[in-house]
């Protein structure tokens, strides 16, 4: 692994904040640095010229600071390990264009040093950390060293599985809580009656794939549960209520509810590609307009508690997932244009506290404040949309708090957990809005890599004093599972 020096992670104004908010929760700062710092993972030697290649690649054009002073405490923020970075798929891929074929994979982190005018106490350090890095996805790091472990390979382990037949509901609680698959009771019911209808046991790759699945990080099982209001049945659930306009008013719609976007009918219009050869020598493509029907699709999707934990990557990969579900649409759409929405509680932005903010009801530990939210999340959805070249044109937010009379008096109602919309427009042709029919016994592609599992694996800070973190992940049968995982969707 070599290690490359890189250049001011921080501009004047986020290093003042950081500051600030390093001084508000642990104490009289003395200094603060921050560097990025990037590992490039290779094989054989380097040469000289492949060297200085990197080191221009790796040149963002941005000076230190005059005076900055690096000293104190190491904090080195990496990409969770486990998992590969958004940075770290693109700058590989550049690196590989560039004909440095000798890489495999280069990461990026950021160096903290941080020194305190007193002794660096326990508690002094746990909140250091707390304020330095996302732990939905990231690690701190005590030694630049221990980085290696960002490029760790580990061999699938055997299919496990789960003696549900023998052991009843028990095995599959047991297992629920060593695999860390955070299934609830009337999940779990519902895999014990499938598996034993089915006479065999479950794997632990299947447990994992439907904790995934099933997963409710933006409330899809919620929103089309039945409704009993004052003990009567309703026919409808909201999500049947908006399928409710759709059936009332079908008219030029050519898919809703059935694909990963919904496409309306659009116009003809002509499309610039070269027309068709005949396969005669010396003949060459001709490139003209054919006239041929533009069909719309569009899709929106929450990503609403990812963002409420770390609002610029949840609120990014909510924009990201929409424009996979667009490119995904029929048999390929073309995404072209975004929008992103927030509703979140009131700001109380400090000093600039409003009347109807006077009084500050609090918050649930495990996720950010509403103000967090809008200064980090918009920017997490408008950066997805650049790097795919897709603009982010409108959007909307929104603060919301009502006092409401509950079960135990009156309340206080918000947003704590917001919504995020991402939303987009793109086209696509006639001939691909639709599917295709897969025959009995086709084989079925899972696409991807390492990537975050949505609410798995536990993660603790460095033990202090300062020495190597501990493991990421809740148990060894959780890092066996995601590896066969991870195996299989790269095969």
């Amino acid at each position: 692994m070599l290690e490359l020096r890189g250049a001011p992670a921080l501009s004047a104004f986020r290093h003042a904040k950081l500051l600030a908010a390093l001084s508000d929760g642990v104490g009289d700062v003395a200094s603060l640095s921050a560097e990025y710092v990037h590992f490039v993972d290779h094989e054989g030697e380097l040469s000289g010229e492949a060297l200085a290649v990197l080191e221009q690649l790796l040149d963002y054009g941005v000076e230190p600071r005059d005076g900055e002073v690096r000293e104190g405490q190491l904090f080195l923020v990496v990409p969770r390990i486990g998992t590969q970075s958004p940075w770290s798929s693109k700058a590989t891929d550049i690196a590989h264009n560039c004909g440095l074929s000798q890489v495999r994979r280069i990461e990026r982190g950021i160096a903290y040093r941080v020194k305190l005018k007193g002794m660096l106490s326990e508690k002094a350090f746990e909140r250091i950390i707390a304020a330095l890095h996302d732990r939905m996805t990231e690690t701190v790091l005590t030694d630049s060293s221990d980085a290696v472990k960002l490029f760790a390979h580990h061999e699938p382990a055997p299919l496990g599985s789960v003696d549900l037949l023998a052991g009843g509901r028990e095995a599959l609680v047991i297992a629920n809580a060593e695999l860390g698959l955070a299934l609830a009771d009337d999940e779990i019911d519902y895999l014990v009656e499938a598996f034993r209808d089915l006479g065999r046991n479950p794997t632990d790759v299947e447990l994992m794939m439907f904790a995934q699945a099933n997963s409710e990080h933006c409330r899809h099982k919620i929103f089309n549960a039945d409704w009993v209001v004052d003990g009567e049945a309703q026919t409808h659930s909201l999500f049947k209520m908006i399928k409710n306009t759709y059936q009332a008013s079908p008219d030029d719609i050519l898919s809703a509810y059935s694909d990963n976007a919904a496409v309306i009918r659009g116009c003809e219009a002509p499309r610039f590609f070269p027309a068709p050869l005949t396969g005669q020598a010396g003949e060459r493509a001709t490139y003209a307009g054919h006239a041929e029907p533009i069909q719309i699709l569009m899709k929106v999707e929450t990503h609403n508690h990812p963002t409420a934990i770390a609002p610029h990557p949840g609120a990014a990969t909510g924009a990201g997932g929409e424009i996979r579900d667009e490119g995904a649409t029929g048999i390929g759409g073309k995404p072209k244009a975004g929008l992103s929405g927030f509703t979140v509680s009131n700001l109380r932005i400090p000093e600039f506290v409003q009347p109807w903010e006077a009084f500050d009801y609090g918050k649930p530990e495990r996720i950010v404040s509403a103000l967090a939210i809008m200064l980090e999340g918009p920017i997490g959805g408008a950066a997805f949309n650049n790097e795919f070249g897709r603009p982010n044109l409108t959007g909307y937010f929104r603060t919301y708090e009502q006092e409401a009379l509950g079960a135990n008096g009156i309340e206080r109602r918000g947003f704590h957990k917001p919504i995020m919309i991402a939303g987009g427009y793109g086209n696509v042709r006639d001939g691909h809005v639709q599917k295709g029919e897969i025959p009995v016994g086709g084989k079925l592609i899972v696409m991807g890599g390492p990537a975050m599992l949505i609410g798995l694996a536990a993660v603790r800070p460095p033990p202090w004093p300062p020495a190597p973190p501990a493991p990421t992940w809740t148990s060894p049968r959780c890092s066996a599972a995601t590896r066969r995982w991870s195996a299989a969707a790269r095969r």
